[in-house]
């Protein structure tokens, strides 16, 4: 399954959580005295804390990085919610998608992430029992909501461009559907749930402190954890994600390789704006002009539309290709943690450790990665980015005006795309897959 960055899951033998410790109070140690058990108690736990809980060089390294993502995530994804909710012109139905996949990110970070913070660093669970249960949970409904948010948005964006007739996406539809996403990721992620226990590393102090407390899965039987993790890993990460890839590719064909000579895609390549030609712009009579400048702004939209198609494509491409790259490696290490036991006795802990709590980094670090995405390949988020950011720093008025003259220009905008399609309506069908598909983002 995809694991969840919140469960502790770095020690290679759990019986041994203290390698190296091999005084009288040590439970390597058969033959220390029951008499003088509490004080060689308190020695084992400051030898503990000295050597396991308290950070080292390379965690507080790790600790700015969390610290950077935390801020990052939380700021960006809540900027992209609001952008959306702002503005109707931007509640398409990708974007729709788009938010879906910033509330799972913002879920993810607000929630999980301080807890894996401080269970990577100090190798503890803090949390109790129950949110032994809760954490887990919602950590793998949000990972079920962001693959299965990629997907729909996959599909969405397969339909409109490769068959515009056979399906119309609807911001009603969108909105459907992500209900339904999110009952589904809630219904799946019950067996995470329930398979969750706290236990103590070392029984012999689990009533004497809190420390190497751990909150991980128990099951019946061997057979369970095995079929449970490999069906959770094809189905929440391998299958979805090659769906996506095959559909993402077809989509990139129709955009670039398919398209036949006259189209506006071939158009797009050699037009030139009118403006450059000031002698042709002088020829011809006054009713001829005046047409052929409907023509060219009709043109103009068509193509400005055509290379927003591929922006958006390549966005949403990137969007999956960052969010399968940054599961990749806790996904490989969960299936050789759960499913072949690899790390069971394994001697060099320390390697083991820092690929997990590197990977568990990398999990926060997409939830951050995609505000950043947005912003540097979407104009519209770009620019929604910079009014917020503007308020923040200017004041309230200033954000006043800001919105207004958006509102005024966004308006002129819809009236102008409203005059274009009026003068396009017998534009020939070559056409199509141009004006079917909603212009999302530019």
């Amino acid at each position: 399954m995809m694991p969840n960055p919140c469960v502790n899951s770095c020690w290679p033998n759990s019986s041994d959580p203290s390698p190296g410790w091999t005084g009288p109070g040590s439970p390597l140690n058969s033959t220390w005295d029951s008499g003088t058990h509490a004080d060689y108690d308190d020695e084992f736990l400051h030898y503990l804390w000295r050597e396991h809980l308290f950070p080292r060089l390379y965690e507080w390294v790790l600790i700015v990085g969390y610290i950077i993502v935390f801020v990052v995530a939380l700021a960006g994804n809540i900027l992209v919610c609001l952008a959306v909710w702002r503005n109707h012109h931007m509640r398409t139905v990708t974007n729709y998608f788009i938010v879906n996949l910033s509330l799972a990110d913002v879920l993810v970070t607000a929630i999980c992430l301080p807890a894996s913070l401080l269970v990577d660093i100090t190798e503890t669970w803090f949390f109790g029992q129950t949110l032994c249960k809760v954490i887990p949970y919602l950590q793998t409904v949000s990972v079920s909501v962001s693959v299965l948010t990629l997907s729909f948005i996959a599909l969405d964006r397969w339909y409109a461009i490769c068959h515009p007739l056979k399906f119309k996406s609807t911001a009603k539809r969108a909105r459907n559907s992500i209900v339904a996403i999110w009952i589904i990721s809630s219904l799946m992620m019950v067996p995470q749930a329930i398979v969750m226990e706290k236990r103590s590393m070392i029984p012999e102090l689990a009533n004497r402190t809190i420390l190497f407390s751990v909150c991980d899965e128990h099951w019946g039987a061997e057979i369970y954890p095995k079929v449970y993790h490999v069906c959770f890993f094809v189905v929440t990460y391998l299958a979805p994600l090659c769906l996506m890839f095959v559909a993402y590719f077809l989509i990139f064909r129709k955009l670039w390789c398919r398209q036949i000579p006259g189209t506006a895609a071939a158009l797009a390549r050699k037009w030139v704006p009118p403006s450059r030609h000031p002698a042709s712009a002088q020829q011809g009579t006054p009713s001829s002009s005046s047409s052929s400048s409907h023509r060219s702004v009709g043109l103009s939209a068509e193509i400005k539309q055509l290379r927003a198609r591929h922006k958006t494509a390549k966005m949403l491409l990137i969007v999956l290709l960052v969010f399968a790259l940054c599961y990749l490696p806790i996904s490989v290490l969960n299936i050789l943690k759960r499913v072949f036991r690899r790390f069971e006795n394994s001697d060099d802990r320390e390697a083991i450790y820092a690929w997990f709590t590197f990977s568990h980094w990398l999990v926060y670090a997409n939830s951050a990665a995609n505000p950043i995405i947005y912003n540097f390949l979407s104009g519209k988020f770009r620019e929604e980015f910079k009014t917020a950011f503007s308020c923040c720093f200017k004041g309230f008025t200033s954000c006043r005006r800001i919105n207004v003259h958006h509102v005024t220009q966004s308006t002129s905008q819809k009236s102008l795309t409203a005059n274009n399609k009026s003068d396009n309506v017998s534009k020939v069908s070559e056409h199509v897959i141009l004006t079917s598909v909603t212009t999302v983002l530019s």
